[in-house]
Parts: C-alpha cells; structure tokens; sequence
C-alpha cells in the first residue's frame, strides 16, 4: 500500500514544475527525450527545402515547362513538413515528461508549420495570379525568406543542448540575426510597395504584386515569430 501511494504522488508530479526556478537543477537528471528534438531537426529541414524550392521558381519563372516542377517539390516538402507537425502533437498527449514544456512544443512545431504554409501560398498564387514577370524585388524578398529559414534551421537543431551556456548564446545570437533579415525584408517591401502606388501601373499588376510582396514578407515575419519562441525556451530552460 506504500509503495502504491508513493506512485501515486509520482504520477501526479507535474513537469511544469520543473522548468521553473527552484527547481530547474532538479531537472537536469530528468530523462532525456531526444525525439521531440529530432523531429523539430526534420521539420525545420523541410522548410528550408520548401523556401529552397521557391527561390528555384523564381528564379527559373520564365521557364513555364519547369514550374510544375518545382511547385511540385515546394509541395512534397510543405506535405512532409505537416506530417512531422502531426506527429509532434500527438507525442505530446504521449508522452509523460516531455524535455521542455508543452505549451512551448506545441508553439513551437506549429509556427515552424505556419512557415511552411506560407513559403508554399507564396508559391501557388504566383501561379495562380499568372504574374509575368518577376521583377529585383520580389527576388530579394525570396533570398531574404530562404536566408531566414536556413537560420531557424541553425537554431533549431542547437536546442538539444539548450542547457549549455555556449549553446544558449549561440542560439540567442542567431534569433537576432533573423530579427534583423526580418527587418530587412520590411524595409525592402515598404519601398516595393512605395513603388507601386507612385509609379504608373496596371490595377491588375498593382493587385497581384502586392499579394506576393506581402506574402513573401510574411515568410519572415513567421521565422521571427519561430525565434521568439525558441528565445523563450532558451531563457526558460537555460
């Protein structure tokens, strides 16, 4: 009957607790559970391949034989990349003691895949807004999207080891530099879109161009979105 109570109070032990103050050493002889770390690795990897994918598109939009091509890789890794997300969430209902809180697991796979989302609806309505031509602008907001991505995946794959000094500032340090390529990004749509009301334009131009000008942008301001998140892991459990 002992025995069984003390169980008892075991299984009630609530993980949050240990992510918290007085008790943050107690976590560290926790057990480790890499999974969750391993498919943030995959999914992030799938998003670079979805932003590397749409920077093939536009810079190959002229070639119209290819774009079913590449929508279709943009699709496939956008496609992989929500089946890594569905299997995180229901780990989570699985698991007993997770390596970090949930509420930040479930925040943090789920904007990493609102990310995704967004590389592949920039993708379909360039297609589907039949845009003819791609102009400076929309290529640099592409490269800054793909730059941005490539450092969420740097961060990502270092919060494994989140607990380690080096490690956390590294991480902290890569969250700013996709601040900045986000802050970037704005800077280059506000004057793309400066353009477009100052410049004499077609209205069906106009339209079109700054759906994808604010599509593109908003491909940054999700990885920024993912590294507010991982800052918080970061200060919580470093």
């Amino acid at each position: 009957m002992k025995i069984r109570e003390n169980c008892s109070v075991l299984l009630q032990f609530d993980y949050k607790i240990v992510t918290n103050g007085e008790f943050m050493f107690f976590s560290k002889f926790l057990p480790k559970n890499d999974i969750f770390f391993n498919l943030f690795d995959q999914h992030a990897e799938f998003i670079v391949k979805t932003a590397e994918g749409l920077k093939d598109l536009v810079n190959n939009f002229q070639d119209v034989n290819s774009r079913d091509l590449y929508i279709s890789n943009i699709n496939k890794s956008e496609h992989a990349a929500d089946r890594v997300t569905q299997e995180v969430n229901r780990l989570i209902h699985k698991t007993f003691i997770t390596p970090i809180d949930r509420e930040q697991i479930h925040a943090l796979i789920n904007m990493m895949d609102d990310t995704a989302d967004a590389i592949q609806d920039t993708a379909e309505v360039l297609i589907l807004y039949n845009v003819t031509q791609i102009n400076p602008d929309i290529i640099g907001l592409t490269d800054l999207s793909l730059k941005a991505c490539e450092r969420v995946r740097y961060a990502v794959s270092l919060l494994a080891n989140v607990g380690k000094d080096n490690t956390a500032i590294a991480i902290l340090k890569t969250c700013e530099e996709i601040d900045i390529l986000e802050s970037d990004a704005d800077r280059i749509m506000r004057s793309a879109m400066s353009d477009l009301f100052h410049n004499d334009q077609d209205a069906k131009e106009l339209i079109k161009l700054k759906a994808i000008y604010e599509l593109l942008e908003t491909i940054t301001d999700k990885c920024e979105d993912v590294a507010n998140i991982i800052e918080g892991i970061v200060l919580e459990n470093s």
